[in-house]
């Protein structure tokens, strides 16, 4: 199973950009695929976004959808979700999770390896 470890949370104000990374701890997240999850104060875990293993293919959700954008660099095994525009419905626990199929040109439709989680908060 794959450790992963989200970077890069923190507090920003309304409007601002934050920048996540997505990594293993205990080997390159290369050629894997990986979705992005966040969970709001008193709400349920939502899906938010997800790319493939060679990057080809990226999904959104609406409400994120212009705003976030989802890459990859194989080469140093990271994941990242660049986020701009943010708001304070934003703030929440933000997740990397994969299915551990790698190689995979789509992106996942169910997950297996989770990370932690970081704190993202927006403030108004």
């Amino acid at each position: 199973q794959l450790q992963l470890v989200e970077s890069g949370g923190g507090w920003v104000q309304s409007g601002g950009s934050i920048k996540l990374s997505c990594t293993s701890s205990q080997r390159y997240l290369d050629y894997y695929p990986i979705g992005w999850f966040r969970q709001a104060p008193g709400k349920e875990r939502e899906w938010i976004s997800c790319i493939s293993s060679r990057g080809g293919v990226t999904n959104y959700a609406d409400s994120v959808k212009g705003r976030f954008t989802v890459s990859r660099d194989n080469t140093q095994g990271t994941v990242y979700l660049q986020m701009n525009s943010l708001t304070p419905e934003d703030t929440g626990v933000y997740y990397c999770a994969s299915d551990g199929d790698r190689y995979s040109p789509s992106c996942p439709t169910t997950y297996r390896d989770w990370g932690q989680g970081i704190q993202v908060t927006v403030s108004s």
